[in-house]
C-alpha cells in the first residue's frame, strides 16, 4: 500500500466531482497526503468548498493560471502553510468553443493563443513556482490525451495543445531532474467530464474506444487516480519525462 503521510500535494483544475482532478485528489488523500485545491474563479468556489469538506484539513485557493500575480500569491500562501510541497497536479485545459466546433483549418489566432496559454504555458508557470518548495524533490503531473499523437475528429486545436504539453513535460523533466523533481503526464482515455462535454462527438468517442480497446471498455476516473498516486509515490522514483497511458490499451491498436 502506498503511504504519502507527511507529504503535501497541490491540485490545480478541480471543477466538480466528475472531474479527473477529483479522482486524483481522492487517491492522494486516501494515501495520507495533505491536499491543497486550487480553483479558477469565484464561480467555482462553492463547488471547491463543498469538495474540500470531504477531505481532512484541506485548503482551497483561487488561482487563475493566466494571472502571474495570483500564481505568486497562491504559492506564497502554500509556503506559509506547509513549508514544502511534494506533488503538483496540473489538470487544466481550455480552448474557445468555436475552435472545437469548426474545422481545424479555421482556428483563429486568438483561439490558438488561448489554448496554448491556458493548457500548456500554465504547466511551465506552475512548475516554476512550485520548484523552490520541492526541497526534498517531488512529482509534477499533468493530463494529456491521445489526440496529441493522432487526429481525433473535432479535438482540433486541443490536439495541438496536448502535443505541446507533452513536449513541455520532457523539457521540464530535463530542467528539474537535477533537483530530484520528476515531471510526467497521464494520457487518459475519454471520460465524461465537464471539459469533455465541450468536444463534439463525445458519445461516439466513448463508444468507439470501448469497442476497439483491448479491454473492451472505457477507463474509470479511479483508474486515472490510481496512476497518479503511483507517479506521485516513490515507486515511480526512476520515471520522468514520460507519458503513461491509462486508456484500456486503446493507444496500441492500429484499427
Amino acid at each position: 500500500m502506498i503511504d504519502l503521510k507527511g507529504r503535501t500535494a497541490v491540485v490545480f483544475g478541480l471543477a466538480n466531482k466528475r472531474s479527473i482532478a477529483w479522482a486524483i485528489v481522492q487517491s492522494l488523500a486516501d494515501a495520507g497526503a495533505r491536499i491543497a485545491v486550487c480553483y479558477q474563479n469565484e464561480r467555482l468556489r462553492p463547488e471547491a468548498e463543498d469538495l474540500a469538506k470531504e477531505l481532512p484539513d484541506a485548503a482551497i485557493y483561487q488561482c487563475d493560471v493566466q494571472n502571474e500575480e495570483e500564481i505568486d500569491a497562491v504559492f506564497a500562501r502554500l509556503k506559509d502553510r506547509y513549508g514544502k510541497l511534494h506533488t503538483l497536479v496540473h489538470s487544466i485545459a481550455f480552448a474557445p468553443p468555436e475552435a472545437l466546433n469548426n474545422e481545424f483549418l479555421d482556428t483563429s489566432r486568438e483561439a490558438f493563443r488561448v489554448a496554448q496559454e491556458v493548457s500548456v504555458y500554465s504547466l511551465i508557470a506552475l512548475s516554476r513556482a512550485a520548484a523552490p518548495l520541492m526541497t526534498e524533490g517531488g512529482s509534477i503531473l499533468t493530463l494529456t490525451y491521445y489526440g496529441a499523437e493522432k487526429v481525433v475528429p473535432r479535438y482540433n486545436v486541443m490536439g495541438v495543445a496536448k502535443a505541446a504539453l507533452e513536449a513541455t513535460v520532457r523539457y521540464l523533466a530535463s530542467d528539474l531532474g537535477p533537483k530530484k523533481i520528476r515531471v510526467n503526464a497521464i494520457s487518459a482515455g475519454p471520460i465524461k467530464t465537464l471539459a469533455a462535454r465541450g468536444i463534439g462527438g463525445l458519445s461516439d468517442m466513448l463508444r468507439l474506444h470501448a469497442e476497439r480497446s483491448p479491454l473492451k471498455r472505457n477507463v474509470e476516473r479511479s483508474e486515472v487516480g490510481g496512476a497518479a498516486l503511483f507517479l506521485a509515490s516513490d515507486l515511480a522514483a526512476g520515471i520522468t519525462g514520460e507519458v503513461l497511458y491509462v486508456d484500456c490499451g486503446y493507444n496500441i491498436m492500429g484499427f
